[in-house]
């Protein structure tokens, strides 16, 4: 019998983690004949220390890239352009080519259903030891192992049916013992989204809502069981249900909003206030095996981030130029000091003004914007320890470089920190800011209840507040009367319009699972979207800066502007030409169910 290929890797992990396990209980009797593929929750599965140990698998196989495909999943999406020459159009996800065939597919799928495997194994061993601890301690640390296991399962079929064949996909709700057993059909998306919310309601019932041990940081918490139910509602247009797991999390815990959105970014300030379900990852990773190994704690989201040239990234994923426009064009609170800074001539010294005091200015762009993307007319906030036309290199149409996941905040160039490119900031999957901005679309029920907008401007305007940005509505209305406002009444649909073109993508860019794509497809504007794209009115102007050091220098085509007609366009900035006549929504709305498992799975489609 032909075995498909991920079934045999997701067994391989799942055997090697019972034996690597178990291998401490077999030295006496080893030569005991046994049948070597059975997984028995008998055979490991015996105190406290086990289960814990069985936990930290499941997080380990959850902290891989084949989970999150964040590139990828940008170059399905509207955000940005793929690497390796602006556009490469040789990228299938960008193209809206991709088949079942694609690495990317096949990676995600069995990741999934790794962490699903090892979720069950966990679940199984529990019921199993359930009563049979001596202390009620141990029981109740049980329980919250057993409830881990369970938002983890959760989560990966709640992912597995975003991302696959229109949500209908396998449910396992127990471990295999033989290849057989891993032949199952696909199930009905109703189905997999219920056994996905019943495993989340029980995380929330049975998870704490802190953890007190510092050495239980970054485990996940009834908070984050809530806000994945909240967005899996949302998802769904339920909003009534949306509503009252998002207000939850906001009224219940005690998460809040960051003082500055960058600490959300980068390797510093993780696991801060404003974090509900974060993903761990350390530089300290294992020399032993590659950057790409699926057993790394570092991660190589530099290298893909990051600008060429000196910097050693791979830039494989550009913003976009409608995404740099709209950070460039973001409007400021004037009445926030914030946003007045010392003005510097290029060579860093402090100008004076007429009367001898520090001369002061408008910043450039929005704190938003300045720590979002890295763009060549920057002066307020460094990259890599300088401006970014010293540090990135700007040419052939690349307009602006993302910040996030790199190490700009704390090295000179990603060549400095590591050979091999490697990151340690951990990936933030929900963050209070995504609950507010959520929580706010439930509110006027996406776009058609008017009496929900003046709440939802509050929630919208807290992430606005926190950027000094300029806030939305009428003029002295709201939390923050003293704030400037943009002076326009909003119903439900203009304030729907806002946070779908503006207030998500720019807040949330290249974050969580698949934020920007499933946003589109969930409001069914994503065809309409890459039409919209497909003529790009943007050209590109040389860009004259002057070093830190004093030496001179151009960006040659590296700062972005639009046009207002078709024949001022610079032509390789019309980015979504081949998208929107390729893009078919019974096609690539959902990635496929993988060929491997199509072609290995005799009972799939029974």
């Amino acid at each position: 019998m032909k075995m498909k290929i991920y079934t045999f890797n997701i067994w391989t992990a799942i055997l090697s983690l019972v034996l690597i396990l178990g291998s401490a209980g077999c030295q006496d009797d080893f030569l005991e004949e046994s049948n070597p593929n059975q997984i028995s929750t008998d055979s490991f599965w015996k105190t406290l220390n086990d289960l814990e140990s069985g936990m930290t698998a499941v997080y380990a196989a959850f902290s891989t890239n084949n989970i999150f495909q964040i590139v990828d999943e940008n170059h399905r999406s509207d955000i940005d352009w793929p690497g390796w020459g602006r556009p490469n159009t040789g990228n299938a996800f960008f193209l809206q080519t991709f088949t079942g065939a694609d690495n990317m597919v096949r990676n995600k799928w069995s990741a999934l259903y790794e962490v699903v495997f090892k979720s069950n194994q966990v679940i199984a061993a529990y019921e199993n030891l359930s009563g049979s601890f001596t202390t009620e301690t141990a029981e109740e640390r049980a329980l919250e192992i057993y409830a881990e296991a369970k938002f983890f399962r959760g989560v990966a079929n709640f992912y597995l049916h975003n991302s696959f064949n229109e949500g209908n996909v396998i449910i396992f709700d127990y471990v295999p013992v033989t290849i057989e057993d891993f032949y199952q059909p696909i199930r009905p998306a109703n189905e997999v989204i219920d056994f996905a919310r019943a495993d989340l309601v029980f995380a929330a019932e049975n998870l704490p809502s802190t953890w007190e041990r510092s050495v239980d940081l970054g485990r996940v918490t009834a908070g984050s069981a809530e806000a994945v139910l909240g967005k899996s509602y949302l998802y769904d247009a339920n909003y009534d249900s949306a509503t009252y797991y998002l207000k939850n999390v906001i009224e219940n815990y005690n998460y809040a909003l960051t003082p500055d959105i960058n600490w959300n970014f980068h390797s510093t300030n993780e696991f801060n206030s404003e974090s509900i379900f974060e993903v761990s990852f350390s530089v300290n990773y294992k020399s032993e095996v590659s950057i790409w190994d699926k057993e790394q704690t570092a991660h190589n989201y530099p290298q893909l981030f990051a600008p060429g040239g000196p910097l050693g990234g791979f830039r494989a994923s550009y913003p976009a130029c409608w995404l740099i426009m709209s950070y460039k064009e973001e409007k400021m609170d004037l009445n926030d000091p914030a946003n007045y800074v010392n003005a510097y001539d290029w060579l860093g010294n402090k100008l004076q003004a007429g009367d001898g005091s520090d001369s002061t200015r408008l910043r450039i762009f929005s704190k938003r914007a300045s720590q979002s993307i890295a763009l060549v007319e920057e002066r307020d906030e460094l990259y890599y320890d300088a401006y970014p036309a010293q540090k990135a290199i700007f040419n052939n149409s690349e307009t602006a470089y993302f910040r996030k996941f790199t190490n700009s905040d704390i090295a000179e160039s990603e060549r400095t920190f590591s050979a091999d490119g490697r990151g340690g900031s951990n990936v933030r999957l929900i963050r209070l800011a995504d609950v507010y901005l959520m929580y706010a679309e439930s509110l006027i029920k996406g776009g058609t209840d008017d009496a929900g907008v003046e709440e939802a401007m509050l929630y919208i305007n807290k992430v606005r507040k926190r950027s000094k940005l300029e806030l939305l509505g009428l003029n002295g209305s709201g939390e923050f009367p003293n704030s400037s406002h943009d002076d326009i009444q909003y119903n439900a649909s203009s304030l729907m319009d806002h946070l779908m073109y503006l207030e998500r993508p720019l807040e949330l860019a290249s974050e969580g699972h698949a934020i920007r794509y499933l946003d589109l497809r969930r409001w069914g504007i994503i065809e309409k979207r890459f039409d919209e794209l497909s003529v790009g009115l943007y050209t590109t102007a040389h860009w004259p800066f002057i070093n830190l050091d004093g030496k001179s220098g151009t960006r040659w085509g590296g700062s972005l502007m639009r046009v207002d007609a078709v024949e001022d366009a610079h032509p390789a900035l019309v980015n979504r030409s081949m998208p929107a006549e390729n893009f078919n929504y019974a096609v690539h709305a959902y990635l496929p169910i993988p060929t491997d498992e199509e072609t290995g799975n005799p009972k799939l489609y029974e």
